[in-house]
């Protein structure tokens, strides 16, 4: 059995997955889609980040794959469509780096309202700047929160104690967290925040979310934040606001396209401006971050190829099986269709397998059931669901 992971994932990952039996292939960086087909054969687990596209032509060649983990809070970078209609396994971390990103964003804000930017670039250029001009303390300022999910709502939390006062826009409905307050519109938030922090989710209608128009309407020299997705903020945009005063400082973390390795070279139209914080995408990573993300993602491919377990998959339906037991385990992922649950057990008990345990899921299109027989399985019960027409896969252990 094989897993490889790519992205410069935390070592947790391999000795999780080699405590499992598998053999860890690691690399430092991305792979492009030919790369991928590639290198896939033979490979059961796909371990990536943010940086790696696993298209619906990855998965269509990758034959031998069974589940990919996605090391970090997206899941945008993998097609889920593709991969659950063929039965492949999606998961990922969504809670394990909310505070590394929240604690990034409130030194970031801090670090922008003493404009210490700047201040430390003269400094290392030489040039004693001891002025008070355009440094501000956070207390009493509004905090304006785009995206109200786990990361938002923590950041609410934090930026609260901080003494900001905290509003937020999101088109769910979320409840407030301690005295946050929920606005009607984004462009309320934007007339009325000092700071303005996305924390919205790389689906493809966010493309483009705040550009030229969102960027006039923030409130004069308020600050700006993106640590969620590049693509969803026009950074031609932001430069020309910047410049031209209107917003008072920026920190970016994400970036519409980024380097594939550590050391490649990074531009962007952000460079060299005052007041600019960029960082390379490490909002999520820290130590602590990245070795929770490791254990717990590996753990669940893990518990995916070696017991068909579900819990958390993003793009299947979730089942969670108790841990395995002598005996033998089924897994029959179909078409969510009425009538399968019978013909899984007609299949069962024609054969005479004694079923003590079972679990049945369904998400959009598909069904997934799992069940534990006493004893070994039949050659012929196996058989029977193989060839039934709404059959997607068929694993025993």
């Amino acid at each position: 059995m094989k897993a490889l992971l790519l992205e410069n994932i935390h070592p947790a990952a391999v000795e999780t997955l080699e405590a499992r039996g598998y053999e860890v292939e690691l690399r430092t960086g991305s792979l492009s889609e030919d790369e991928l087909v590639l290198a896939l054969p033979g490979v059961q687990l796909l371990g990536i980040r943010s940086n790696t596209n696993v298209t619906e032509r990855v998965l269509a060649e990758a034959g031998d794959l069974l589940a990919v983990g996605c090391f970090c809070i997206g899941t945008n970078q993998v097609d889920l469509v593709a991969a659950a209609a063929r039965g492949i396994g999606v998961f990922n971390a969504p809670y394990s780096n909310t505070r590394s990103v929240v604690e990034l964003v409130i030194a970031e804000i801090i670090s922008l309202a003493r404009r210490l930017p700047e201040k430390t670039q003269r400094m290392h250029d030489g040039t004693w700047d001891k002025s008070a001009r355009g440094s501000h303390e956070v207390r009493g300022r509004t905090l304006g929160i785009v995206g109200y999910g786990n990361i938002g709502t923590q950041l609410s939390t934090v930026a609260e104690a901080l003494g900001l006062n905290v509003v937020f826009y999101d088109t769910a409905d979320r409840p407030a967290h301690g005295t946050a307050r929920r606005l009607r519109s984004l462009r309320e938030l934007l007339e009325v925040a000092d700071v303005v922090s996305l924390h919205v989710d790389g689906r493809p209608g966010n493309a483009g979310f705040f550009g030229a128009a969102e960027f006039a309407a923030m409130k004069p020299r308020a600050l700006f934040i993106n640590a969620s997705r590049g693509m969803v903020v026009d950074y031609d945009a932001l430069r020309e606001h910047v410049l031209s005063g209107h917003i008072a400082g920026a920190a970016v973390d994400v970036f519409p396209a980024e380097p594939k390795a550590q050391g490649d070279p990074f531009n962007s139209v952000l460079r060299g401006l005052d007041n600019v914080i960029l960082t390379p995408h490490i909002g999520g990573s820290t130590q602590e971050a990245q070795e929770e993300i490791g254990w717990f993602v590996a753990e669940k491919l893990a518990r995916f190829a070696l017991e068909g377990s579900t819990a958390l998959s993003v793009n299947l339906p979730e089942a969670l099986p108790p841990a395995l037991r002598p005996g033998c385990r089924l897994g029959f992922l179909h078409d969510n269709v009425a009538g399968v649950l019978a013909e899984v057990n007609a299949a069962l008990a024609e054969a005479g397998d004694n079923v003590i345990d079972q679990h049945l899921s369904t998400r959009d299109r598909l069904g997934y059931v799992v069940t534990d027989t006493a004893e070994p399985l039949s050659a012929e019960a196996v058989e029977t669901l193989t060839r039934s027409e709404h059959c997607r896969w068929v694993r025993t252990w």
